[in-house]
């Protein structure tokens, strides 16, 4: 090797290193959570919102052509929300805004995270990924209040 090659080398190893270590800063430092995938078998196909106790909810959301179901839920300040996302036809896409969630409901597999809304508000959800001609329409809102 000569020593123009041996540079190219070391000045890519270098950049590499600089974007892992920038790619693992920022996920640690904004406490990232990569989002579970939950065999089928524990499928749902019934959405219902369930309280656990005054401060900690589950979500069983499904997303089918052109709506989230349920399509807006209302907790309090503080809460912790375990969200289990499915779709029952296409892939459909599941974005809070204002909180960094970005999920993806695909048929025959359960996306699952958890979120913690500590400030009031209201939160829109939007499917950003196309699923048909209603695509526009799929939308749904999370009311946190005081």
């Amino acid at each position: 090797m000569n020593k123009y090659e041996i540079r190219i080398i070391a000045l890519t190893g270098a950049v590499l290193t600089i974007f892992l270590s920038a790619l693992l800063f920022s996920s640690f430092s904004r406490n990232i959570d990569v989002p579970a995938c939950i065999p089928y078998s524990k499928g749902f196909t019934k959405p219902h919102f369930r309280k656990l106790d005054d401060h900690n909810y589950e979500v069983y959301a499904v997303a089918h052509m052109w709506t989230f179901d349920p399509d807006g839920i209302s907790i309090p300040k503080g809460s912790t929300v375990d969200l289990y996302l499915t779709s029952v036809d296409v892939v459909h896409g599941f974005n809070i805004m204002k909180k960094g969630v970005n999920l993806m409901a695909v048929p025959g597999g359960v996306s699952k995270t958890t979120i913690v809304f500590s400030e009031p508000g209201i939160y829109s959800v939007v499917c950003h990924e196309y699923c048909g001609a209603g695509h526009q329409y799929m939308m749904g809102k999370i009311n946190v209040t005081d």
